[in-house]
């Protein structure tokens, strides 16, 4: 009996009040069979096809709730993303990775790495900067005094000439030999601990790496070996040649050194890409230096043009950076030297600003080359060696504990890699 609220206890529909109807009728079976007693959703009688309906009408129909949007319901959760405890994920490396983590290594010590670095590139910088102070006064004193120029050209073909061309810069480059090579062992140990988000003063890293600097200068020698017997090889042939040929022969001998500056390119970038990873090796491994050659030479085999490609861009990047901050002081240098020749004062200003110059891109040049080495050398045993197993195990436990310990070092022992 209805209480004149609702409607009765039974509708015509067939639905009871204690259960409201949905809020649209059951849907009928597409597969209607002939003769059945049942009516379309539509009113049509049985058998019939309703009226074609449009999958979208003018009325608002959301397939999805607002602001959510359809999820697939098959597929693969992403991987999660790897563990970074310092200036690098520890996983294989991509080429921003790499870049990331050399600039981050910089950020992140920048009073061990940039103090060093402007150290070796002030000591390398000074000899070369004088003599070519005094080469500009040199110059400069034969433009501003034509009648001097005899002087000059006398000056600059003898003794003082040559020590000033030549003798600035073979300081330059022994200064150079020496401070790098200290500079880029302190700089790979430091990159060692940064891995793991350690930090290491410029004192902790010299305690650390100053036993293995012998065999540091060993790699370098050798290098230099590689680098520099085939040149003064083929300078010894030409001078040879040159005593013993007559001038029909000089058209030969400029086609042949050309063709010999072209293959000694390709052989200078081969034997730095192939040694790249002989310093890490001994810093961080603690090998000798024909092993860390080894070394080096086994990490590179299978991936060398990835290495070698990195390693030049690295290269163009960084002569491109240190051009853009020298160039400003390089030419300021040069003019005091030129258009001031014969004052001391001028002279002194010219050498200091060129030292400046070549003291800030330098600066810059070092700890950059030497990070991505560094990191591209952690790279290859990742991918080689599965390194990066150890390095995340290692990790998870020093986060675990709450600090960096300084056996993380130890880490880098190639007994460690999970393949070796």
């Amino acid at each position: 009996m209805s209480d004149g609220h609702g409607p009765t206890p039974e509708t015509p529909s067939g639905w009871s009040a204690e259960q409201p109807p949905p809020y649209s009728a059951p849907p009928a079976s597409p597969w209607t069979a002939p003769g059945s007693h049942q009516q379309s959703p539509h009113g049509a009688p049985h058998g019939e096809q309703p009226p074609p309906q449009r999958p979208y009408g003018p009325g608002p129909q959301p397939p999805y709730p607002p602001h959510q949007h359809p999820q697939p319901v098959y597929g693969a959760m992403p991987p999660p993303p790897a563990l970074r405890p310092g200036i690098i994920p520890l996983r294989p490396l991509q080429l921003g990775d790499l870049l990331d983590g050399t600039i981050k290594l910089i950020r992140s010590n920048p009073k061990a790495v940039l103090g060093l670095s402007a150290i070796a590139a002030l000591l390398a910088s000074v000899p070369l900067a004088v003599g070519q102070a005094f080469l500009l006064n040199s110059v400069g004193g034969a433009l501003a005094d034509p009648a001097n120029v005899s002087t000059a050209q006398a000056e600059l073909t003898g003794l003082y000439g040559f020590a000033s061309q030549y003798g600035g810069t073979l300081i330059s480059y022994a200064i150079q030999f020496v401070a790098v090579t200290l500079l880029t062992g302190v700089l790979t140990r430091i990159l060692g601990r940064a891995v793991f988000g350690g930090k290491l003063t410029a004192g902790e890293s010299w305690q650390l790496v100053k036993g293995r600097m012998p065999a540091l200068f060993g790699v370098v020698g050798l290098m230099a070996a590689f680098m520099l017997v085939p040149a003064l090889v083929f300078v010894m042939l030409v001078v040879v040649f040159s005593l013993n040929a007559s001038a029909g022969d000089i058209g030969w001998l400029a086609v042949m050194s050309i063709l010999f500056i072209i293959v000694y390119i390709a052989y200078y970038l081969f034997i730095r890409t192939r040694f790249a990873f002989a310093s890490p090796a001994v810093v961080l491994e603690g090998r000798s230096p024909l092993d860390a050659m080894r070394r080096s030479w086994h990490l590179v085999t299978g991936d060398f043009w990835r290495v070698f490609g990195i390693l030049l861009l690295t290269s163009l990047l960084v002569g491109l950076v240190a051009g853009i901050l020298s160039v400003p002081f390089t030419i300021a240098g040069t003019l005091f030297g030129m258009f001031g020749a014969g004052s001391a004062a001028t002279t002194a200003v010219s050498a200091v600003l060129i030292a400046v110059g070549g003291t800030l891109s330098a600066m810059f040049a070092y700890p950059f080359e030497a990070g991505v080495a560094g990191l591209l050398y952690a790279d290859r045993r990742m991918r080689s060696e599965a390194f990066d197993l150890v390095l995340q195990t290692a990790a998870i436990e020093q986060q675990r504990q709450g600090w960096v310990h300084a056996s993380a070092d130890e880490l880098w022992h190639p007994s460690n890699s999970a393949r070796s």
